[in-house]
């Protein structure tokens, strides 16, 4: 069980405090509830590089990095397509400073076009490194194309093409940046060896007094249900085949969401799981294969993809899976194997936990869902997963007009 205490400031600022004794460091976490899906489908990309922007410096602060690493502070930052979450770690003792800077750059960004040259080429550059010029790295970018007509997850987080980063002007800019990062649209999370009272002194001596801006409601266009099988072929410069295959699956408060997860960890949880056991160990026909999903807030993507064996036909390949797929809808698995699934997840979970950072971040998340007492509801929620839940959904998810299949060639 994770304790906090919840407050709001005047301007709207939500602030979640968990405090924690037993370690000497505080973390401050402050989560912006803004990520690529609320970008304009003609620029995008922006959310991604505001997160290097943010540490471009502020106009009181022109380096962020050297005041808290003197007080001995170490920060990190992501965005992903539904949030952008900034954190930072420091002893407790100097936590104000974290306070001073998060504060100052959520009040008074520093708008330059200097700042945002240096860091669109930063964001350029890592466009290409990772999505163009690397083996395989459009795949996802043809594969979200593919799998959704509207909703605005057709996209990656850093943009969908290339021109919308090297383009982004000045203005586009401070209009994204005064529309999403505001107090009504931030949640502040302090953990560590720290006192509620003094948190909120804190908190309304530095953020009370920055204007609280337009809360921003997420009025995205719903995802129709899919009702035919999308597949394309890439042929490319690569050393293996590979297949990718997409199904929809429940948002992440939706009935389902907790069996999708853990049918993802019965294919594709290791090297006992069954797609590792059948495809890899036994039948040698991928050299790798992984089972996912992106956890995504609204209804997301299950994803199973992986590199096939020199000589191995793609149709082998996928039918190979298909029969996996149908093993798993037809066949009620036993107790003892959604058993030990749920006892990995348990595993995960407590881990996750002993993280400070990670229980900051974790508490910033599930409030941003509408409750941060979730997070402690989450265990329950995995262990009222059945057998028949297991075989309900994988049959719902992996019918046949639901699945988005790309295969990629090599030319080699």
């Amino acid at each position: 069980m994770i304790h906090y205490n919840r407050f709001v400031l005047d301007n709207g600022l939500r602030v979640l405090v968990h405090e924690d004794n037993t370690t000497p460091m505080a973390v401050v976490n402050v989560l912006y509830d803004v990520g690529a899906r609320d970008e304009e489908p003609s620029k995008t990309g922006f959310a991604h590089l505001f997160e290097h922007l943010m540490f471009g410096g502020s106009i009181n602060i022109p380096d962020y990095d050297e005041p808290l690493q003197r007080a001995g502070g170490e920060n990190n930052a992501y965005t992903t397509n539904d949030l952008t979450n900034y954190y930072c770690q420091l002893p407790a003792e100097n936590i104000e400073t974290a306070f001073w800077l998060e504060s100052d750059r959520m009040l008074s960004l520093a708008f330059s076009k200097k700042s945002l040259d240096v860091q669109r080429k930063v964001v350029s550059e890592e466009f290409k490194e990772h999505y163009i010029n690397k083996p395989y790295g459009d795949a996802w970018h043809k594969m979200r194309e593919l799998a959704y007509t509207t909703h605005p997850y057709r996209w990656m987080t850093i943009g969908k093409e290339l021109g919308h980063i090297e383009d982004a002007k000045l203005e586009d800019v401070k209009h994204f940046f005064f529309k999403h990062y505001r107090p009504m649209n931030a949640i502040l999370v302090v953990a560590g060896n720290v006192k509620t009272d003094n948190i909120k002194r804190l908190a309304e001596k530095w953020f009370g007094t920055i204007e609280p801006g337009v809360k921003y409601l997420h009025h995205l266009p719903a995802e129709p249900k899919q009702t035919i099988k999308h597949a394309e072929e890439i042929k490319a410069d690569v050393p293996l085949d590979a297949f990718y295959a997409t199904w929809h699956i429940p948002g992440r408060l939706d009935a389902g969401y907790h069996a999708a997860d853990l049918i993802t960890e019965i294919l594709g949880g290791g090297a006992s799981s069954r797609l590792y056991q059948s495809l890899i160990k036994e039948k040698r026909l991928f050299s790798n294969i992984e089972c996912y999903h992106f956890g995504s807030i609204d209804p997301g993507l299950l994803s199973i993809e992986g590199k096939l064996v020199k000589g191995v036909s793609m149709k082998a390949a996928e039918n190979a899976i298909a029969e996996e797929l149908t093993r798993l809808k037809e066949n009620i698995i036993s107790e003892e194997e959604l058993q030990k699934v749920k006892n990995k997840t348990e595993s995960i979970i407590a881990f996750e936990d002993i993280s400070l950072m990670s229980r900051a971040s974790s508490l910033a998340y599930y409030e941003l869902l509408g409750n941060a007492d979730l997070m402690n509801q989450e265990l329950s929620k995995y262990q009222a997963v059945t057998v028949q839940d297991i075989q309900h959904y994988s049959r719902e998810i992996f019918e046949d007009n639901n699945s988005n299949l790309l295969y990629y060639y090599s030319n080699n």
